[in-house]
C-alpha cells in the first residue's frame, strides 16, 4: 500500500465506531481519549455512570456513554442495540471491562463468591460482548473484536488462580473466535499488559499510585519507563487501526520483555560476576 493512502497518524480511525466497556477508568479510559483522538466515534461502556457521563460530555459529541453491567446479558445486547441505533454501524467492540479478585491469593482461600464475580465480569462479559458484537459485524462483513487479557497469559506467577483462570478463557476465546468470524472479515486479537496502576483494586492517591509504580519499575524487565494505561491502549490503537489488517488470533504482550525472560537465571548470572 502506498504511504500517500495511508490515514493521517491523529486520525488512524477514522470514519470508524466504537465500544470500550469498562472506558470510565484505567485503560478503559486511555483507550476513549485515544480512539477520539484518532477520529472515531466511541461508546464509553461503564458502570460508572457519573464518571462515564463527565468523560463523553468533556470529549463532545462523537462521544456518548450507556450504562452497561457486562456480566448481565440484556445490558450488552442493549448496548450493542444503542450503539447501532445512534451511529448505524460497529467497526470496533473493546471488551477490555475487569475486575480483580485480590492483588495476591491461593486457589486454598479463594472464595467460590470471589470466582465467581470474576468469572462474571472478565470472561462471561468478554463473551456476550463478542457475541452481540459478531451478531452486527457478520452482516457487515468486517469488524474488530478486542479483548485486554494479561501477561499472566504468558508466565504464570502474576496474578491470582480466579483472574488466571478469566484471563487464560479470553485467550481462547481469541483464537476461536479468530478462527470462526475471519470468514467474514472479522478480526479478533487482544492485549495483554502487564503489572500497571489502574483503579481495579480500588482508589488510589497519589502517593500510593507512585508507590505502586515503583514496584512495579522494580520487578519489570524493561527499565526507564513504568508501563501507563496509555501505553496498553496504543496498543489497543494498533490492533483496532488499518495498519494491523491482516492481524488476527494475536495475544499482543505489552510487558517490557518479562514473559519471556527468565529472572532467576538472570539473578544468578550477576551474582556470578
Amino acid at each position: 500500500m502506498a504511504a500517500a493512502s495511508l490515514s493521517a497518524p491523529s486520525q488512524r480511525l477514522a470514519g470508524k465506531v466504537a465500544i470500550i466497556t469498562g472506558g470510565a477508568s484505567g485503560i478503559g479510559e486511555s483507550a476513549v481519549h485515544l480512539f477520539h483522538e484518532n477520529g472515531s466515534k466511541v461508546v464509553i461502556a461503564d458502570v460508572e455512570d457519573d464518571r462515564g457521563q463527565a468523560i463523553a460530555a468533556k470529549l463532545g459529541e462523537n462521544v456518548c456513554y450507556i450504562h452497561c453491567d457486562v456480566s448481565k446479558e440484556d445490558d450488552v445486547c442493549n448496548l450493542i442495540d444503542a450503539t447501532i441505533a445512534k451511529y448505524g454501524k460497529l467497526d470496533i467492540m473493546y471488551n477490555n471491562a475487569g475486575v480483580i479478585d485480590r492483588v495476591n491469593g491461593s486457589v486454598m482461600d479463594t472464595k467460590k463468591s470471589e470466582l465467581d464475580r470474576v468469572i462474571s465480569i472478565n470472561l462471561v462479559g468478554a463473551f456476550l460482548g463478542a457475541k452481540y458484537a459478531a451478531k452486527v459485524m457478520v452482516p457487515q462483513g468486517q469488524g474488530n473484536i478486542l479483548f485486554t487479557a494479561s501477561a499472566c497469559t504468558g508466565i504464570a506467577g502474576i496474578g491470582t488462580p480466579a483472574y488466571a483462570v478469566t484471563k487464560y478463557g479470553i485467550l481462547g476465546l481469541v483464537k476461536s473466535l479468530a478462527a470462526e468470524l475471519g470468514q467474514f472479515g472479522i478480526r479478533v486479537n487482544c492485549v495483554s499488559p502487564f503489572a500497571v496502576v489502574t483503579r481495579i483494586a480500588g482508589e488510589v492517591e497519589a502517593e500510593g499510585v507512585a508507590a505502586g509504580e515503583a514496584l512495579i519499575s522494580g520487578m519489570g524487565n524493561l527499565k526507564g519507563h513504568v508501563l501507563k494505561p496509555e501505553d496498553v491502549a496504543r496498543a489497543a490503537l494498533y490492533l483496532a487501526s488499518d495498519e494491523a489488517q491482516y492481524v488476527s488470533g494475536l495475544n499482543l504482550m505489552v510487558d517490557g520483555g518479562f514473559s519471556v525472560v527468565s529472572p532467576t537465571m538472570m539473578n544468578a548470572a550477576k551474582l556470578g560476576k
